[in-house]
């Protein structure tokens, strides 16, 4: 198997709120925006994200809740750009004995975006 690309897939209430948070606190754009989803993607290869609109018809389904890990550089200048922006931040900016930088962002349906950092661990 050859993956060549990944694509993450949420299903969510607030299309626009989703969409918004991602293009504005992430740096996504839109490549398809209809009203029954939205597909977004990175010029630096990240995974794709697609938001669909849930049918608010149907019951809403029991899922595990939604986590997307974004492994970047510069965290503790993303973290202040994220916080002068307003981002919902629900866990600060907070470094881990095992050289792990890590920050979470909560978007408007729930979605929990984790930014992390790799550096040499405390006293290496």
């Amino acid at each position: 198997m050859n993956i060549v690309t990944s694509t993450v897939v949420f299903t969510v209430d607030d299309l626009a709120g989703s969409r918004r948070f991602f293009t504005t606190h992430l740096g996504f754009g839109e490549v398809l925006d209809t009203p029954s989803f939205t597909w977004l993607s990175r010029a630096d290869g990240a995974a794709d994200i697609l938001l669909r609109q849930r049918d608010l018809e149907l019951p809403r389904e029991r899922a595990a809740q939604p986590v997307v890990a974004f492994a970047v550089t510069d965290l503790a200048k993303e973290s202040e750009r994220l916080q002068a922006e307003g981002a919902r931040i629900t866990t600060q900016l907070r470094r881990d004995a095992w050289g792990e930088w890590l920050m979470r962002l909560t978007d408007p349906n729930g979605i929990i975006v984790e930014l992390t950092e790799w550096l040499p661990p405390s006293g290496a």
